[in-house]
């Protein structure tokens, strides 16, 4: 009795976080659009977007350029926000699971390293359109790097894996570096600087369907693993012992996260902590079960890139500023208390 009271006492719960973050998350796109260096009020920011969706609203007051604004730059850019946040939330959250550490994160297979060095490399080369394509190749050949270092013992484990991501994110980044040195000029540096540290700035509703169609369907699918996932949280011997195929599911979500990863940081650059820090916020609010705890995850994940790219456009007047100084500015300290509270639990 008391079981089931508790069960739908933390059902409820859910729910009404759930129904939160949800409403959290669409008064955000409206506040995000409509503030920047042009700020536009609220009441012209709702009007404009349902009226483009076909909503029977007059819009003849609003100027042009304020309608371009919204539709066409910002509103946009708040989506691929949201779907970036997202993204790499789900892919940390996965990670975090598949190798049962807490401090994994989707860049722990040397995708960021390999992604920077094909950007700086298509940047040196004066390929500046086909960035997004370098970083996602860059990405995808330190992913096959890691895997294949991963596994030359016959068999990947998860030590062996993140062992591989720390040595490749050092090779990549030194090649990165040595490319640098050789042929970079002032401006190409800034750009790589720039791309480094992650933005959404130029992003046009042509720039949304890959990154949105792939993180939809990947949140499909890993909303159905919630129970190898909490397998994998009990640790290798009990998952066997569920007779749960590990090495099927190991290569299957780790390459799943490479490629989603890749796309993502291929589309807006580098955004780090993100994968890290929002898992560990959804698991203090509604605990270690998957089922519950990969949506709020990735609605977390969602709210965080939103705003902190706000803070990139409004913070300074008429100048931008990369998202990963914020992510990194909120999620530095998060890590280091984690750590810190994870020191005090064991010597309790």
């Amino acid at each position: 009795m008391l079981s089931k009271f508790y069960g739908n006492h933390q059902n409820l719960r859910y729910c009404f976080l759930l129904a939160i973050l949800l409403g959290a998350l669409g008064l955000s796109l409206f506040l995000a659009v409509s503030m920047g260096s042009v700020q536009i009020s609220l009441s012209d920011t709702y009007r404009i977007i349902l009226n483009q969706l076909g909503a029977p609203l007059e819009i003849g007051d609003i100027s042009k350029s304020t309608l371009a604004i919204v539709w066409n730059m910002r509103l946009p850019r708040v989506f691929l926000g949201l779907i970036v946040g997202a993204g790499l939330s789900m892919c940390g959250s996965v990670m975090q699971s598949t190798v049962n550490n807490p401090i994994a994160e989707p860049y722990v297979l040397g995708i960021s390293a390999g992604a920077t060095f094909g950007a700086t490399l298509s940047i040196i080369l004066g390929f500046k359109v086909m960035i997004g394509l370098g970083s996602f190749l860059g990405a995808i050949l330190a992913t096959l790097a890691v895997l294949l270092i991963a596994s030359m013992q016959g068999r990947m484990t998860t030590s062996s894996l993140i062992l591989s991501g720390t040595v490749v994110n050092a090779l990549f980044l030194a090649f990165s570096n040595f490319i640098i040195s050789i042929g970079a000029n002032a401006d190409s540096v800034m750009t790589i600087k720039f791309w480094t540290m992650g933005s959404l700035a130029g992003t046009s509703w042509a720039h949304l369907t890959l990154p949105a169609v792939v993180v939809g369907i990947a949140f499909l699918f890993f909303s159905t693993q919630y129970r190898v996932f909490n397998a994998m949280m009990m640790g290798d011997e009990a998952a066997l012992t569920l007779g749960i195929p590990l090495r099927f599911y190991w290569y299957l979500y780790v390459t799943i996260v490479a490629v989603l990863t890749a796309i993502l940081v291929s589309t807006c650059g580098i955004i780090g902590f993100v994968g890290l820090i929002t898992p560990h916020l959804a698991r203090s609010l509604v605990g270690t079960n998957y089922r519950r705890l990969f949506p709020i995850a990735t609605l977390l994940g969602a709210l965080f890139v939103v705003w902190a790219d706000v803070l990139a456009r409004v913070l300074i007047q008429n100048a931008e500023l990369p998202i990963g100084i914020f992510t990194a500015l909120v999620g530095a300290p998060f890590f280091i208390y984690m750590v810190g509270s994870r020191r005090r639990e064991v010597k309790v």
